[in-house]
């Protein structure tokens, strides 16, 4: 016999596909194990019987209600706890006791009204036990109805207070049941309990749920022989109650919309989560863009910079050349002719006058160009250390537990901890004057090298001398193309133009050669500072890219999820 006409089976099927989809989309999340078996079994809850939960503290009267309900003494009943475990009843042909497990025991019951029905006893919100508690906490969201049991002379204690926090949370349909009113001495003080009760629920859970009062024991005696306390007992308002609500009709919207329940609380709680994160990492994301400004400001700041102090290098050898320039128009004369046959003395003059401190200003300057970039450096190192302390401290400030389960939040705090625990390392083991050091001897190997000279011990003054002075050599040179040249008129300023001319080529190779090479060599230095630091913090970076990229498109899918679970529900509640 089929139950479900064609359009209920087509919302069951739809039901149990998003419901599957969303616990593929939640195990790729790394959601809580106790939310994915909670949802697992809300999947399986399609395929069970209608679950009634009877749920409150140890002494409210659970096992004597359940028995007034079956019209049996079947449950043991006490002032102590009773039940130290979920117990489902459900129909059998024989009595019988299966333990599931340790928390878990199914009762199997000769009773009608467990045909279609199964009930689901729990241990006490108040047990002595802690974990009966927490195993009722996980069995609540399987539930179809919950009936929550308060006494009359202790309503609405504490335990029962948070315990039904929890339920609704799951966003369960509750029934009130105030048992024992026949230790009550008026209806004066049923209402005064029964107003308490509805105030005090609807404080807790927004609206204010259906409420009954009853006497458990006077409804088993009325069922068990005498039915004058029947009417005394109240429990038939009840009975009518569960048994409207649980018709075919109710039953079955209940069976639909209470594993839907579970699907849009679980999204809506992952959602939350997802905004969490995403606002955690746009903190993140703010940080590494201020970091990526700061290189950026650095970069730009080092190259004006280095423009500054190549100039004054660049100035130098200007000047040398313009020496070089008025000591060609001094020497170059008649009056000097035998002067100019003298090719060493020649150039020991123009190594003098026009070379003169050259090559000791120049490495002046690289010197201080070095200590200008090993500083920059360092203080750039500081600047990011502290820019991640403070992301640290902030982070250390913020409420631990609001980013849900997973690893997330400890693969975060693991990274950031490191790239700070790095930044921090270099910035108190930067050795100066190792630094300085290597910079020099890489661009003096560099200097070396352009000019095909054995740089050996020497250092990048002795090399500028070189370089000056093969350039002198070279132009006085030509000095001696003649001995005869020297008694013409004529040949002489011919002999000074070219001279001119010769200088200002060999000293603009020179002053070429040398600014490209340590231009290079330089650049090459900046940038290798730069890159220290951006592989500094590439993990962290990383991670928060590869995170943002996963949560918007998890949040995508739930969030299309969750639009198919409202439209569902809005199809289950206007089932005929």
């Amino acid at each position: 016999m089929h139950i479900l006409n064609s359009h209920q089976e087509d919302l069951l099927k739809h039901e149990r596909q998003l419901l599957s989809d969303l616990r593929v989309a939640l195990v790729q999340f790394g959601a809580a194990d106790a939310d994915e078996r909670t949802l697992a079994e809300s999947i399986q809850q399609l395929d069970e019987l209608f679950l009634l939960v009877v749920v409150g503290e140890f002494n409210a009267g659970k096992s004597a209600f359940i028995n007034a309900l079956l019209g049996q003494k079947l449950l043991k009943e006490g002032v102590t706890p009773t039940t130290t475990q979920i117990n489902i009843l459900r129909f059998g042909q024989e009595q019988e006791r299966i333990v599931v497990n340790e928390s878990q025991h199914v009762l199997t019951l000769p009773v009608d009204w467990l045909a279609e029905i199964s009930i689901v006893d729990t241990p006490g919100t108040n047990a002595i036990i802690r974990a009966h508690e927490a195993i009722t906490s996980q069995f609540v969201p399987r539930s179809d109805l919950v009936l929550f049991i308060t006494s009359a002379d202790r309503p609405f204690t504490e335990s029962e207070r948070l315990f039904l926090e929890r339920i609704r949370d799951w966003g369960k349909k509750v029934v009130i049941v105030i048992n024992k009113i026949d230790i009550l001495q008026s209806e004066e003080d049923l209402q005064q309990v029964q107003t308490f009760v509805a105030e005090n629920a609807r404080q807790l859970l927004g609206i204010t749920p259906e409420i009954f009062p009853v006497s458990a024991r006077q409804a088993l005696r009325a069922k068990q022989g005498e039915p004058a306390l029947w009417n005394e007992s109240r429990f038939e308002a009840l009975e009518t109650f569960i048994r409207d609500t649980l018709d075919e009709k109710g039953r079955l919207k209940l069976k639909f919309l209470n594993p839907l329940g579970v699907g849009m609380h679980l999204t809506e709680n992952y959602l939350g989560v997802i905004r969490s994160r995403l606002d955690l990492l746009q903190v993140d994301t703010d940080t590494l863009a201020d970091v990526d400004a700061q290189m950026g400001l650095y970069s730009e700041d080092m190259q004006r910079d280095f423009k500054f102090r190549l100039s004054d290098m660049e100035n130098i050898l200007y000047e040398m050349e313009q020496r070089g320039q008025d000591y060609f128009d001094e020497t170059f004369r008649l009056a000097r002719v035998f002067d100019l046959l003298s090719k060493e003395r020649i150039r020991t003059e123009f190594e003098q006058r026009v070379i003169g401190d050259v090559p000791q200003r120049i490495e002046h300057k690289v010197t201080e160009l070095i200590d200008w970039l090993v500083d920059s450096d360092l203080r750039q190192w500081k600047a990011v250390n502290d820019h991640l302390a403070e992301r640290r401290k902030a982070h250390q400030e913020r409420i631990v537990g609001d980013t849900g389960p997973g690893s997330f939040r400890y693969d975060r705090e693991r990274l950031i901890e490191a790239v700070g625990r790095e930044a921090q390392r270099v910035v108190e083991t930067y050795d100066r004057d190792f630094e300085a050091q290597s910079i020099a001897e890489s661009a003096q190997a560099a200097v070396a090298a352009s000019a095909a000279l054995e740089v050996g011990a020497v250092g990048l003054g002795t090399l500028v001398t070189i370089l000056a002075t093969t350039a002198a050599a070279d132009v006085t040179g030509i000095l001696l193309a003649s001995v005869v040249a020297a008694l013409g008129l004529i040949v002489i300023p011919a002999r000074k133009r070219m001279a001119k001319a010769e200088l200002r080529d060999k000293i603009a190779a020179l002053r070429e050669q040398l600014i490209h090479t340590l231009q290079t060599q330089f650049e090459k230095e900046i940038e290798r500072s730069m890159s220290n630091i951006n592989e500094a913090i590439a993990p962290y970076t990383r991670f928060v890219r590869a995170e943002k990229g996963k949560l918007l498109e998890t949040q995508t899918g739930l969030e299309h999820i969750q639009g198919q679970l409202n439209n569902l529900k809005g199809s289950i509640e206007e089932l005929d």
